[in-house]
């Protein structure tokens, strides 16, 4: 029973929910972490930045070892070492031990446990004709997590302070590696459509050299960029504004509630219509989603409006793009060629992150990201438009 489709997408889904949606409430420890120890918003935001762009960096590798080896082992370890990571993160005394503890384990952790390889992971227990809309609902996960976690961890903070927070949470993800036996995939398994047998490195080389997975990465770029951006800096900026703590919270929570809507409702259209027009049509509402914001004053109301906005719009992309992949691809090295477009992601996301806190720190004002989000957004609507969708076909296999 444990590898029926319908355990594995319900362990997916929780690995998500547990692994991303609680690392999607770390936003909420700028303040209270950077008050106690001294630090300027910058110190954390580089942290963040690192760690999310080493997250993309190990993704294709750790994507590769369970294309080759099996999701099982890489999923549960990569939980395992998250939890080490917060542990770390729990008790640093100088922003160096952040840097290159923390940052650097939960990249590790959230590596293999990440969204490329448990959504590759359910992928294979669907037929193609649903992928979209199972990807969708896994996807949700991390929403649903975010959702959770974000009113948890302020609860935890006010509790136990930041640290005791951040170790409450390591426990969580801990206990979470046990999901990872549901998601068993035999080794080099594939959708049973390719019988042209490739290695790692053609799969890589085809993909390269398609303009529409260069178009992918480039889009994911930008919602790295968008998500990490709003994630991090928006607790800190409604504070700022002169809001309470808990609406930042409560900010954090309803995009995670809003995006279980977004992404099942991408899912369930990505099965119907073209997905590359859905993509584009996502990044140009986020651009006006963003303008909006800028445009009337910072409220209680309006930030929380936002934030229900941004979150039918906050993880919808990933189940088109990641089924997109195997729809042009094959899912056969899914694991592998998604957490490569991931790795853009990621870039993006450590400039989201980063820029965040450097551009706050030198100007006194988050306006210019602002500014920055929305022309990425357009930049993204264009760029999906013109991508080459169909299958990629190869020679068929030759008799023995």
């Amino acid at each position: 029973m444990i590898r029926l489709p319908i355990v594995v997408l319900i362990a997916g889904f929780l690995i998500l929910a547990i692994g991303n949606g609680s690392r999607f409430s770390q936003g909420l420890f700028l303040a209270p972490m950077t008050g106690d120890l001294g630090w300027s918003f910058q110190v954390f935001s580089l942290a963040i930045a690192i760690q999310h762009f080493l997250t993309g960096l190990f993704q294709p590798f750790a994507g590769m070892v369970a294309d080759r080896f099996g999701t099982a082992r890489v999923i549960a370890g990569g939980m395992l070492v998250y939890a080490l990571g917060l542990v770390w993160m729990a008790n640093v005394e100088a922003p160096i031990e952040l840097y290159l503890g923390s940052a650097v384990l939960i990249a590790l952790g959230l590596s293999g446990a990440g969204i490329a390889i448990v959504l590759a992971a359910v992928a294979r227990a669907f037929p193609a004709e649903r992928r979209s809309f199972v990807l969708g609902i896994t996807t949700a996960g991390a929403s649903a997590g975010q959702f959770a976690f974000s009113p948890l961890s302020q609860a935890l903070i006010g509790w136990q302070s930041w640290s005791g927070a951040l170790l409450i949470i390591a426990a969580i993800a801990a206990f979470a590696a046990l999901l990872a036996v549901a998601l068993r995939t035999p080794a080099g398994s594939g959708d049973g459509v390719a019988a042209f047998e490739q290695t790692v490195a053609q799969a890589v080389g085809e993909a390269a050299r398609h303009s529409g997975f260069v178009y992918l990465a480039l889009g994911f770029f930008v919602c790295g960029f968008h998500v990490t951006l709003v994630m991090t800096h928006l607790p800190a900026f409604a504070v700022i504004c002169g809001l309470s703590p808990m609406v930042g919270a409560t900010a954090l929570s309803l995009i995670g509630l809003f995006n279980i809507i977004g992404t099942n409702v991408a899912g369930w259209l990505g099965d119907r219509y073209r997905k590359k027009y859905l993509l584009s049509g996502l990044y140009f509402t986020r651009a006006v989603v963003f303008s909006l914001y800028l445009v009337f004053p910072v409220t209680e109301t309006s930030t929380l409006l936002f934030a229900g906005s941004m979150g039918l719009l906050w993880l919808s992309t990933v189940p088109l793009t990641s089924s997109l992949i195997g729809q042009i691809f094959g899912i056969r090295y899914l694991g592998t060629l998604f957490g490569l477009v991931f790795f853009s992601h990621q870039v993006g996301a450590f400039f989201g992150a980063w820029l965040g806190g450097f551009v706050y720190d030198t100007t006194g004002s988050y306006d210019p990201m602002w500014y920055a989000a929305i022309g990425l957004g357009l930049f993204a609507a264009v760029v999906h438009w013109p991508i080459a969708d169909e299958p990629i076909r190869r020679p068929a296999p030759v008799a023995a």
